[in-house]
This record gives structure tokens, sequence and C-alpha cells, in this order.
């Protein structure tokens, strides 16, 4: 339970609500084009939706460039979204006053994907730790360094640890420190963008092991960002698959990896490699690169690399709708 002391949101959320939810959330950017040639509209991010629970997490997946960064922000209040409705803890930010984003930021907090710079390299640990909580609560510097300490051994860090800087660290426990500042305020939610593709493989497990950990002892929910479907596989329970901007699929973990049904998810499954056989995916190669956003193609983004793309996927923007289970933005989903 979020501790008294820090700022309480302007409404309560129950164990059952939603801690976030996202309708038909988008980013545009008015980008120059050059000398004497205008302004054109990037839609960085367009109509997403989705639903997060208490203790659950969603992953969001895509190529770079899909648009999964761009909704981290719109998510952790580091921009204002361009349209569509964003609630946290019941609120919707749209409209919200500046003491009620004040009061709700503390719930929604964030771990970047690079340790190395994602950190204060002039601040101590404990310094770093405890800013959260000198800055959000009332709590006198004793207790403030009791909590960081408690926090330390959270996440696998040693009492001496408290006293030392960033480049003192390796990778791995550079991330256990940025993910023990996320946690320092006891938010509902924290937005978790490539947090292990800076790491050796053989750290990347340790780190979502701890992700996992406290999430079982904390109950946040997670928002995982990532193009590693290996790492989503291990930690996901729902699966949001992102092209150009765009939700193609959003459906549970099992049944995504089980059966992909949008054929950009099904060449995402079968780059994936696999050591057993039976796992391995039938391959779909795509051609070509994203597409530019200053020059978006007309009907659905992904027909300029798709194997099945028919004339109507040229002229026609899908919809994400249900079939078998799950969302997918998809015109020949029935006959693929």
């Amino acid at each position: 339970m979020v501790d008294q002391l820090l700022p309480t949101p302007p409404v309560a959320t129950t164990p059952e609500a939603p801690v976030m939810i996202a309708r038909a959330l988008s980013r545009h950017y008015s980008v120059s084009r050059g000398l004497f040639k205008g302004h054109a509209m990037v839609k960085a991010l367009n109509d997403v939706s989705f639903e997060l629970a208490r203790g659950r997490t969603l992953a969001v997946v895509g190529e770079s460039g899909s648009g999964k960064s761009t909704l981290a922000r719109q998510l952790t209040l580091i921009e204002e979204p361009s349209g569509g409705s964003l609630q946290i803890g019941g609120v919707e930010i749209a409209g919200a006053s500046r003491a009620e984003l004040r009061a709700l930021r503390p719930t929604v907090q964030m771990v970047f994907q690079n340790p190395y710079a994602s950190l204060n390299p002039r601040k101590q640990v404990g310094a770093m730790l405890a800013e959260p909580l000198r800055l959000n609560t009332t709590l006198s510097a004793a207790e403030r360094e009791e909590r960081v300490r408690a926090m330390l051994a959270k996440v696998g860090l040693r009492p001496e640890h408290y006293q030392r800087y960033p480049h003192m660290f390796s990778g791995g426990q550079r991330q256990r420190i940025a993910v023990a500042r996320a946690m320092m305020l006891q938010p509902r939610t924290v937005v978790a963008d490539e947090p292990t593709s800076a790491l050796d493989v053989s750290i990347q497990a340790q780190i979502l092991n701890l992700f996992m950990d406290l999430q079982d002892e904390l109950g946040t929910a997670y928002v995982f960002i990532s193009h590693n479907l290996a790492v989503v596989e291990h930690v996901a329970d729902e699966v949001m698959v992102m092209y150009f901007g765009s939700t193609v699929e959003y459906g549970d973990k099992a049944a995504v990896f089980e059966r992909p049904l949008h054929p950009y998810t099904r060449a995402l499954m079968s780059a994936t490699p696999a050591i057993h056989k039976e796992d391995r995916q039938i391959k779909l190669k795509l051609v070509g690169e994203l597409p530019s956003p200053l020059n978006p193609p007309t009907g659905c983004a992904f027909h300029t690399r798709c194997p099945f793309a028919a004339e109507r996927c040229r002229a026609e923007v899908p919809v994400l709708r249900p079939f078998e289970g799950r969302l997918v933005a998809c015109h020949r989903v029935e006959e693929i």
C-alpha cells in the first residue's frame, strides 16, 4: 500500500479496478520538411487502447520506430497526449489540474533502457534513491536513509553500496539501482523501456527475475517495452504488438505466442531463435524498412512489407477488431 506520507491521488483505486486505462491515445508532432517546404504532421502514436490491472504486466513489442517509447512518455506524464483518453488511478489526465498531476506522478515511475546514462554520476547511490522521498514525502533524513537501505537489500545490493557512485558498479548492478529508484515511492505502475537490452545475456535473467519478485511482493503493474520476444514471453501477461504507431495485435500472451495472427506478429515470432524444433515458427521474411513517418503509406501501414497484401490493404486502413479471443488489425486475418 502506498505510504500515507506520499501525495494522495484525487481518486482512490480499488484492487480490482485498472490502475491505467488508455482509449485511442495519440501523439502527433509537427515537423519541418525543410526550408520553404512547410511542416508535416507525424503520427508517432495513433489510437492506442489498453487496460492495465494491478499486479499484471502488459508487454509492448515492435521494431524501433513503432511508437513504443512515445507511448512510454505519455504514460509517465513526460508529454501530453495529442488526443484520446488516459486515466491513471481513475483520474482523466486531459484537463487535470497541476495539483492532480503532481499527486499522480509518484504513482507512475519509469526504468530507462541504459543504466549507464540514467544515473547521475555525481551523486552517491544513497542520495539518488533518497531524492524521490525528499521531494514527495515528509520523512526525516534518518527515515529516508532507513527506507533506502531497505530497498537496496530488496534489490540484492549490499549496505556498503549506499555511499558508492554509479561508476563503481557493473551494468547489472546499475540497473538494480535504477529499479530501486523507481520503486522508492511504491508506485502502482512502472513503465520499463527496454530495461535489459543494454545488459549481457547472463545478467538479463537476473534483472527479469528481480522485476517479477518485486511484482509478487508489491503488486506493481508493469508496462514492459521490448523488442526481445524471449524476454516478453518470460514476463508478460498480455502482449500488444505495435507497428508504425498503431496496435496491430493485442491479446493474452499464451494465445499470441502459440498462434500469432497478424503477419507482422508472425514475422517477429519467426525471427526469434528457438532451441527446440517444436518451438520454431514457420519463417515469414520481411522485405524493406519501416515507411517514413513524413510520407506514410495509404491503407494499411504494413502493406508495403506484407507478403499477403491485397488491393484492399493498399486502400483501406484496417480496424482493430476481435478475432479468436484477441484484437487484430488485418483485413485478411480470416484467410491467412
